[in-house]
């Protein structure tokens, strides 16, 4: 039996010993509200005088109404605290195994904010095998989350959250909250909490998103503004949105265009990209550099371009073919 039916069926109960009590006095002379206040007194055994003097009947009949009615009574406290302790107990289990799931993560993307866009972005990263720890205020946008996505209930805009959700150890945020101000509040948070992280923020519209990236957001992005560009490259050139719709969503195929940093003292660092031969040596086809952070991407970089320590590569290829990418570099 459910806890909501033991709920009901416990309140039947004390009602119907309620009119029991109740219809029995009245039968024995009291009035309604002097049958009912005995009643009453007398289920809940608070000890008070009875109303009128009882017969012989009337005292048997008490002894019956006590002996029913506490019964009923203890009955319908011991089901409402069973539901009250569960309920608790079964939420404070499950966050401890949460809390203890997500102290666990290293290298996580944590999303602030489960509406349509972050949903979106949680979608994604875990169809693509990704850790993910979303937060959100509303516990109910929380269920049916992808198998494997962790969750916590909690304002982000608080740094206790933050480091909740495993800041500390993530690789990046997305924040995606429902308004542009406590989008920024908590860009500043996770900014001032971990000044080396990827913060990508939602914006609503550009005076926000100049406000994000002063916030201390990575790259701040208006979904709406993408949908349209994307609308637009599809009615021009449908093939070309195809290729790169493909590449950067479609899970269901084998090659993707990855970033791969060159760490210090990696071999690859200091030699020149025709020296490299990366094509020949691991298939994966270069696409652009990033010779140090803040530069901009160099497409289709030439030969003779050196390859320095802290750049990044852009590189499209199968998973197997970045794999060997990556192993190269490090």
């Amino acid at each position: 039996m459910s806890t909501v039916r033991r709920i009901v069926v416990a309140l039947a109960a004390l009602v119907a010993v309620t009119a029991f009590g109740t219809v029995g006095y009245l039968l024995l002379g009291f009035t309604f509200l002097e049958a009912l206040y005995q009643t009453v007194t007398t289920v809940a055994t608070v000890g008070y005088r009875e109303v009128r003097p009882l017969s012989t009947a009337g005292m048997v009949f008490t002894i019956v109404l006590i002996i029913v009615g506490v019964g009923t009574v203890l009955y319908n406290l011991g089901v409402l605290l069973e539901a009250l302790t569960e309920g608790q107990l079964r939420q404070l289990l499950e966050r401890r195994r949460m809390d203890s799931r997500i102290a666990a993560l290293r290298g996580h993307v944590i999303i602030c904010g489960n509406g349509r866009v972050g949903r979106a972005a949680t979608d994604f990263l875990a169809a693509g095998g990704h850790q993910v720890v979303v937060v959100d205020t509303d516990r109910t946008r929380l269920t049916d989350l992808p198998e494997g996505v962790l969750h916590l209930v909690g304002d982000v805009t608080e740094d206790r959250v933050l480091g909740q959700a495993g800041l500390e150890r993530a690789r990046a945020v997305v924040v995606a909250l429902d308004t542009d101000a406590d989008t920024v509040y908590a860009t500043l948070s996770a900014r001032a909490m971990r000044p080396d992280v990827v913060i990508m923020a939602r914006a609503r519209t550009a005076d926000s998103k100049a406000k994000l990236l002063l916030a201390g957001a990575t790259r701040a992005v208006n979904p709406q503004r993408i949908g349209g560009r994307r609308l637009a490259v599809f009615a021009l050139q449908p093939d070309v949105a195809e290729f790169f719709d493909v590449v950067m969503h479609d899970e269901n195929v084998d090659w993707r265009v990855e970033q791969v940093p060159v760490p210090t003292g990696s071999s690859v660092a200091g030699q020149s990209l025709a020296g490299l031969r990366l094509r020949e040596r691991t298939g994966a086809l270069l696409l652009a550099v990033r010779r140090s952070p803040g530069d901009e991407l160099e497409p289709n970089p030439p030969d003779d371009l050196v390859v320095p320590a802290g750049a990044l590569l852009i590189a499209l290829g199968t998973q197997a073919e970045l794999e060997a990418l990556a192993a190269l570099v490090r």
